[in-house]
């Protein structure tokens, strides 16, 4: 470019799309303008030194659940409050971008001006929507939400059915399966996300167990086996194929589920697969007590052996968190870390701020996967499938600035001090220390954490509207 840029980073390891070189990033006006040797680089108002450490994009999350907490606030109060305390998390772990999942029971459309500004006033980074179909009428909007940019949307395929009734999601049968994949296939980029858990099974499993005497985080992996996922993927890739749609299953957790997303797209069938990283590091016998109760829970060690494969091999192509804000009282049901297992909330907490950390220390540092591995899956293939790329997911000419810098050898705790999120107090992780952590997060060229201190004020995101050929700038 001609002219100061306003913002470099040098003497850095940097991931692109065609390669890790060493040298830097410029950034102007909030894209990114020259990527290449630092002799290269135009000077810019501010310069800030990698230290050889890595400069990667930021990573987005597909798979967050705002608002979904129905304890203290109403919905939409809920998503404002979120999107405040969680993003505000996300940019100290390096997350720079995310897709949240719509939940209410009335339609969509009505709403859009508002889930739109909610964002846009409350967030520290830009955002996109997936929707979760489960009423008719959400059915019947879905061409008009695509309208609206939303143009991925979520069925809870079977589950739901008498689990947590409190969270306000009802379960889809067959028939709703199939119509939804059938519109979704003439939306250009549209694709269906499936929850794939047998609930039918599963709540005998639960009753067989809960008479047993059990009452242990183990039961509640035992109660949803292996099976009930597989059995509810296979008739989710039969139904893609015959819909000629596309899918997408959230949070895999089996190496049943890795075997036959491999089947199926080896016969051409349009249907992918993300797991989390909770289930990339932890086990069913783990101690986790209820702050471990995950849906689909935690599995064995093959499973987790599995998905590591697949990540590496392409079966597995993106990674999420599932990230379900809850506060420890709701979440333990006030029955405390070991207390009523049956009754505790699912879902992970935190995960959005430990996402790039335990991948860099699970993942990257234990040679499981490469740097640019990983930069693939959390960012690059995150922003294609979600229609975000090549404006998210690179660093690259004319993308977004959206850049962390990650120390390999930075570690801490993980205790009440690592999060910034609106409950520090639990997670999967908790007591763990991990290794390979960001320095330095940069959101449209503005350096927004510094050495773990935030340095910028909520607000004046950007809503990631997504039309036929993606999401485009203003």
């Amino acid at each position: 470019m001609d002219g100061q840029a306003d913002l470099r980073v040098v003497n850095a390891r940097v991931v692109t799309p065609s390669g890790s070189i060493d040298g830097g990033v410029a950034a102007a006006d909030g894209e990114i303008v020259a990527v290449g040797s630092e002799r290269n680089l135009p000077d810019a108002d501010r310069t800030i030194d990698a230290e050889g450490n890595y400069l990667i994009p930021g990573f987005i999350d597909p798979h967050v659940h705002w608002g979904l907490s129905r304890y203290e606030y109403e919905y939409h109060e809920g998503l404002a409050h979120d999107f405040e305390t969680e993003t505000r998390g996300a940019v100290h772990g390096g997350v720079t971008s995310v897709v949240n999942f719509l939940l209410q029971p009335d339609p969509y459309v009505p709403d859009m001006d508002f889930f739109r500004e909610v964002g846009e006033e409350n967030s520290y980074i830009d955002f996109a929507y997936h929707a979760i179909v489960h009423q008719d009428h959400h059915v019947e909007e879905i061409q008009d939400l695509a309208e609206e940019g939303v143009r991925s949307f979520k069925v809870f395929f079977n589950w739901y059915k008498h689990a947590s009734p409190e969270l306000g999601i009802d379960h889809s049968d067959a028939g709703r399966v199939y119509k939804v994949l059938d519109d979704v296939a003439d939306i250009p980029g549209g694709v269906v996300m499936f929850h794939a858990e047998n609930e039918d099974l599963a709540i005998e499993r639960r009753k067989e167990l809960q008479e047993e005497g059990r009452n242990d985080l183990e039961a509640w992996s035992e109660s949803a086996p292996n099976i009930c996922e597989a059995m509810q993927i296979e008739q989710i890739g039969r139904l893609t194929e015959f819909t000629d749609s596309r899918a997408y299953i959230v949070h895999m957790s089996t190496g049943e589920g890795v075997d036959i997303c491999e089947r199926f797209q080896e016969k051409g069938v349009n249907l992918h697969a993300e797991t989390l990283p909770a289930f990339l590091a932890h086990t069913k016998d783990k101690d986790l007590g209820n702050w471990g109760k995950i849906s689909p829970p935690l599995r064995g060690e093959e499973s987790k052996k599995r998905l590591w494969e697949g990540l590496r091999n392409g079966t597995v192509e993106y990674l999420g968190t599932d990230h379900c804000p809850h506060k420890i009282e709701f979440k333990e049901k006030d029955t405390g870390k070991y207390g009523d297992v049956w009754d505790a909330i699912p879902g992970d907490n935190n995960g959005i701020e430990y996402f790039l950390p335990v991948m860099m220390s699970e993942g990257v540092n234990k040679n499981r996967l490469s740097m640019e591995r990983l930069v693939e899956v959390a960012c690059e293939n995150n922003a294609k499938r979600w229609g975000l790329y090549p404006r998210k997911g690179a660093l690259a000419e004319g993308s977004d600035a959206d850049m962390v810098i990650v120390d390999l050898d930075k570690s801490r705790v993980v205790d009440d001090d690592f999060y910034h999120t609106m409950e520090p107090g639990y997670s999967t992780f908790h007591g763990e220390e991990l290794t390979g952590l960001p320095t330095h997060t940069i959101v449209g060229g503005e350096v927004v954490v510094e050495d773990d201190e935030l340095q910028v004020d909520k607000g004046g995101r950007s809503y990631l509207a997504r039309g036929p050929e993606g999401v485009v700038r203003e």
